[in-house]
């Protein structure tokens, strides 16, 4: 290609003249010929033009102060002088020494050294995280139906949908591991006592602390609102239609199923075969009816809203009532059907679950909730509980930033790299543990789920101030 073009502008330069005046008389007749020479003339042009020249003396400045890292020193004073004539001297001052100080440190450089490391022991730490909660809870699942013989492709979808949750509870953990980590070796191998040194404060230390913090709870929360729903959502239709399609898959081996008013015990599964099955159910009275069979057979049910069809042999029925446990009733069957419904196991198809919606959603929910008397206060505290989740978990990454600072340099001077992941991962789950505690407390007693949903983010907040109270009177 290129030696046909050098060809062309040989052609063309030894014939300039005589092409010009046949593209005068043709009146348009040579438009291909025309517009090559039109760009040859225009090219050679613009080659000599001045306009060139100052652009390229100015990309070669901008390139130049990029390389330098002085591009936001000179937006910084450029910030300082805009507020300083709006007589912002206050804001003004602040743009004039955030940058760079008036000895020549640039703090950009450092600003940048100190983001890119966080970075890079966030991102360990995450990839750490995310193979724990990926291994404990998609994988285990995974094989749990991969015995029943459900498809392969159909099990890696799950998985998929199922990732947003793993993103979402790593991101947290691993900036509070990953903070740890990075400013734990900065302080053993003295690099922070030699930015102490230069006249830095921990403030230069803070910002990009507090920045990276600020941005990963941002994505955290982009996946946990929005993501998360979305991924729920289709998790909750392919795990339907695989039970539709074959539901011995909710049944595993030496088990205990439990809903709001059904128990079922379950022994040993082979395929379609149980063993050992005992059924406790309860109806609206009061009323309640225990079932139990030697041998149960697990049948797909072609009737709409049924799960299951249990074709249990040899059962035995007690049914009683709990106010008088004294008086019952006792039959016995050689063939006994029992119908297993979707909403057994599984959410009404007419309803979306607070795990289903985004906080904009169940904002909208609560709202209404608040004018009509027939919703329940537990029902109120499961939505509020939901509602609390979608924030405090993304955002507790702020707060573990805030905590990994002092910690890092209080207790890091000595292998501060290996003490930050001990103390990291002493926290971590310390936190998690209280979250699920709180969790469950909060679903179980109708306690305000506001409360102890934010309560692990506020103790670590404020633990964290303190810690880096003491840091400054050091």
């Amino acid at each position: 290609m290129a030696g046909l073009v050098w060809k062309l502008k040989r052609f063309l330069n030894a014939k300039k003249s005589e092409i010009l005046k046949k593209i005068r008389k043709s009146k348009g007749y040579f438009p291909v010929k025309r517009v090559i020479v039109s760009v040859i003339y225009y090219r050679r042009t613009w080659a000599k033009s001045q306009l060139k020249k100052n652009l390229e003396e100015y990309g070669k400045l901008f390139v130049q102060k990029y390389n330098e890292f002085n591009l936001l020193n000179s937006l910084a004073r450029g910030l300082a002088f805009i507020f300083y004539k709006l007589k912002f001297n206050k804001t003004s001052n602040f743009f004039k020494s955030s940058m760079q100080e008036e000895n020549g440190i640039n703090r950009h450089v450092l600003f940048r050294y100190l983001m890119k490391e966080l970075f890079l022991y966030f991102f360990i730490a995450f990839i750490f995280f995310f193979m724990v909660f990926f291994v404990n809870q998609i994988l285990l699942v995974a094989e749990n139906i991969l015995k029943k013989h459900v498809p392969v492709m159909d099990v890696m979808r799950l998985i998929t949908y199922s990732l947003p949750m793993v993103i979402a509870q790593s991101a947290p953990f691993a900036t509070l591991v990953g903070f740890l980590m990075c400013l734990g070796r900065l302080a053993s191998e003295n690099e922070i006592l030699i930015l102490r040194a230069s006249g830095q404060n921990y403030r230069t230390i803070l910002k990009p602390v507090l920045i990276l913090g600020i941005l990963i709870s941002i994505v955290s929360f982009f996946v946990n609102d929005y993501l998360l729903p979305l991924g729920t959502i289709n998790y909750n239709k392919l795990y339907r239609s695989i039970l539709t399609s074959n539901p011995a898959v909710e049944l595993e081996s030496n088990s205990i199923k439990r809903t709001n008013d059904k128990t079922l015990v379950i022994g040993d599964v082979e395929g379609e075969n149980v063993s050992d099955l005992i059924f406790f159910d309860t109806d609206n009275d009061g009323g309640q009816r225990i079932i139990v069979a030697d041998s149960s057979m697990v049948k797909k049910s072609s009737a709409p809203g049924v799960l299951m069809k249990l074709i249990m042999n040899d059962a035995s029925v007690i049914m009683f009532d709990q106010n008088k446990k004294n008086d019952y009733d006792v039959l016995t069957s050689e063939n006994v059907e029992l119908n297993i419904f979707e909403s057994t196991f599984l959410e009404s198809n007419r309803s979306i679950s607070p795990r289903e919606m985004t906080s904009y959603d169940l904002y909208k929910e609560i709202k209404s909730m608040k004018n009509n008397a027939e919703v329940t206060k537990k029902k109120r505290n499961q939505y509020n509980l939901e509602m609390a989740k979608k924030f405090s978990m993304p955002f507790g990454s702020i707060f573990f930033a805030i905590l990994a600072l002092p910690l890092a340099l209080i207790f890091g001077k000595h292998n501060g790299q290996t003490i930050g992941l001990i103390i990291g991962l002493f926290i971590s789950v310390f936190y998690w543990a209280v979250s699920i505690v709180g969790q469950i407390f909060s679903s179980r007693t109708g306690v305000y789920g506001v409360t102890t949903m934010w309560a692990p983010n506020i103790f670590i907040g404020v633990a964290g101030i303190l810690f880096y109270l003491r840091l400054l009177r050091k």
